[in-house]
């Protein structure tokens, strides 16, 4: 998915090995058009307003393929990891998602949340290739088309950054599985054209409370509302941009199993 990047596509979609579906946010960059006329090859899905994370599921609906892999418009996976991706998901049939490492910028740096993901605390089961997750990086991710749109894929409410969390509470639910495969790569060198840390931080808040709100405990909720309130200025508007989507978000509201709610809180290193 991609909006107003049309230069970061036009240089990352020639990376992609496979097909391509590009499912572009509402862009008035002409990003539409640039591609269409240099990448013929590649699927353009043009929405008429920003849909945020839900365009990803817009385009996995689209291709109809047993998995497909996320990209971001600047990232891209490393020669031949889509296919060993793919072989890795055919032989562990619980793994809904796959959260390849990422590489960052042209020195390929180790992002630093991966190394978290290495040592997630809910250990590596025997019946995955990986360390167990409940969450993951949205553009370094391979899922299984079935369980993602079996749950709803990425929704209207969260929309984007953080549409991970929500979703990956609803596989985990489901039975699903999520791992980390280091032996796969994404590259990602993060575009110039980026939101301001201030501004991303209150969007982030803001996916933070609607999503606990769709599927947390009420302790749970009311503990993101002080959190987005002691981030101070991003926080509050972080909150106000939460309350027009309130409404959907409880009319949605679903109780999670007490072993999800578990992992979430071994995962956050509370004891209670």
């Amino acid at each position: 998915m991609s909006r107003d990047r049309r230069e970061d596509l036009l240089a990352s979609l020639p990376r992609h090995e496979a097909p391509v579906v590009l499912v572009d946010n509402g862009s008035g960059d002409g990003t539409v058009d640039a591609v269409r006329a240099a990448l013929p090859q590649v699927t353009v899905l043009p929405l008429a307003e920003n849909a945020g994370a839900r365009a990803r599921t817009i385009g996995a609906g689209y291709a109809g393929t047993e998995f497909v892999a996320f990209a971001d418009d600047d990232s891209w996976w490393a020669p031949g990891d889509l296919a060993r991706a793919a072989e890795v998901m055919r032989v562990h049939p619980r793994l809904a998602v796959l959260n390849a490492r990422v590489l960052v910028g042209p020195e390929e740096r180790l992002d630093p949340l991966c190394p978290e993901l290495a040592a997630s605390p809910l250990g590596t089961p025997a019946h995955l290739p990986g360390p167990r997750l409940l969450g993951f990086i949205a553009c370094a991710a391979m899922v299984r088309t079935e369980a993602f749109l079996a749950v709803g894929g990425f929704d209207s409410v969260v929309r984007f950054p953080g549409e991970e969390e929500r979703l990956s509470l609803d596989l985990a639910a489901a039975g699903w599985d999520i791992a980390y495969v280091d032996a796969v790569t994404v590259h990602h060198h993060p575009s110039s054209r980026r939101h301001d840390r201030a501004a991303r931080q209150a969007a982030v808040l803001r996916s933070r409370v609607l999503t606990a709100v769709l599927r947390l405990p009420v302790r749970d909720v009311a503990a993101t509302v002080a959190e987005a309130l002691r981030a101070g200025a991003p926080g509050r508007r972080g909150l106000l941009r939460a309350l027009p989507d309130l409404p959907a978000a409880l009319r949605r509201r679903r109780r999670l199993p007490a072993s999800v709610l578990a992992d979430r809180r071994l995962l956050a290193g509370d004891p209670a």
